[in-house]
């Protein structure tokens, strides 16, 4: 009962916060929810100080929410693949190689920047952190979250080229991070005998290369199933039973469901829809993921806004934080433009391109998660805290203003649609 009581409140919650967002304040819908939810925690906290019950039980029913786990064990693989299925395969295709390129070399780059230079800040607000600590800091907080960018990218009306590599590096570049970030915790844990460049190795080609690979055969088996029929509602079950089923088999083989829903959902999406689905099959399939990822999605940002009510975020963390967004930008412009200078005869840019690249880079739930895998003998706190105010800054600041500045850059292909704050 408490975990349907949790459901509830969640649920409950998005109905809410989505009603007044579209009637009253018409924000682009994931950044409204997170905004009134954070609001909401904060009230909250007022009211908890004065002994409120109500908020009280509302806390203890946020604290037994696995963050973590709900996310990426769960939600991540469904929106992911929703994510996927509309990315056009033959533009990506185009746009491979500076993709990859900024979804490993540049957020490698990005680990390493943001590590070293939190290595030398920290000193100077008393906090002196080992190494090792920083870098995994640099490593969840590279990554650019796909929900994050996916959700604010539908109302920029961005150039697609352009589009399709934000969105791209975001799709991939998760599982990259979280091979660093568990290399990383292994070495902090067992130190660097336990993790040897053998057995990085070994982890990389498991979770990365198996992942993809895993994504390529069910992506490809749920294209013969759906071509092999025609009703509806089985091939929108058949979808559905590939992402629980890819995700709990990707678990097992201890490799990454997210790459392996990225690809399944890419092949589905270009294979599947143009051969193997009739014009009604499209459009139930389409309808029943973009409702799901709407759901999921307003699920996710709330539950980001109501970690306010369980973290203690003290003065000298809020401090850290926000010298932590100059930090993670700074980190994020060079690891973006030096792949791509690297890359310029064959896929030019300019510096339009970098600033949209740079301020695009959206930081969001997986970052969240991560930071709260981490055990507490490491300074769990501390980088709970810099990370939780890097996203909210990143999801707020950067989403709200990412359409304005493409517009300003003359980089938009029109005016973005009624519906967005949807």
């Amino acid at each position: 009962m408490e975990l349907y009581n949790t459901l509830a409140l969640l649920i409950v919650l998005a109905a809410v916060f989505g009603y007044v967002n579209h009637r009253f304040l018409r924000l682009p819908g994931t950044i409204g929810l997170m905004v009134l939810a954070l609001v909401s925690s904060l009230l909250a906290i007022g009211l908890g100080k004065l002994g409120v019950d109500w908020v009280l039980t509302a806390g203890e029913l946020v604290r037994g929410i696995d963050f973590h786990t709900v996310l990426m064990q769960v939600m991540l693989s469904f929106l992911l693949f929703a994510g996927s299925l509309h990315v056009d395969l033959r533009t990506l295709g185009k746009e491979g190689v500076a993709v990859g390129a900024m979804a490993t070399a540049g957020t490698l780059l990005s680990t390493a920047l943001v590590g070293t230079a939190f290595y030398y800040l920290l000193p100077l607000f008393g906090l002196p952190t080992d190494f090792i600590y920083c870098l995994l800091f640099g490593a969840l907080i590279s990554p650019t979250d796909p929900i994050a960018v996916l959700g604010i990218l539908k109302q920029a009306r961005i150039d697609p080229r352009l589009e399709i590599r934000i969105v791209g590096e975001s799709l991939f570049n998760d599982g990259i991070a979280v091979v660093v970030f568990v290399s990383l915790l292994q070495i902090a844990q067992f130190g660097n005998g336990q993790a040897t460049p053998a057995i990085i190795g070994e982890l990389f080609l498991r979770e990365a290369v198996g992942g993809l690979a895993l994504g390529a055969a069910l992506g490809y088996a749920g294209f013969w199933a759906l071509r092999s029929i025609d009703h509806y509602q089985v091939e929108v079950l058949i979808t559905l039973a590939l992402v629980m089923g890819g995700t709990a088999l990707a678990a097992r083989l201890h490799t990454s469901g997210p790459l392996a829903m990225v690809v399944a959902g890419l092949i589905v999406g270009d294979q599947g829809r143009e051969l193997g689905m009739s014009d009604e099959t499209r459009e139930y399939l389409d309808k029943f993921w973009e409702l799901l990822d709407e759901i999921l999605n307003a699920v996710l940002f709330v539950l980001i806004g109501l970690e306010m009510l369980v973290l203690d975020i003290s003065r000298t963390t809020l401090l850290v934080g926000l010298v932590a967004i100059g930090v993670v930008l700074l980190a994020r412009w060079a690891s973006v433009g030096l792949p791509l200078a690297l890359l310029q005869r064959y896929y030019p840019f300019d510096r339009r391109t970098l600033r949209v690249l740079t301020w695009g880079g959206l930081r969001g739930g997986i970052s969240v998660a991560l930071a709260l895998s981490l055990p507490a003998s490491m300074p769990r706190d501390l980088l709970v805290g810099v990370t939780y105010v890097v996203v909210v800054f990143s999801i707020i600041g950067q989403g709200l203003t990412i359409g304005p500045l493409v517009k300003r850059l003359g980089l938009s292909t029109g005016e973005a649609p009624a519906d967005a704050g949807h």
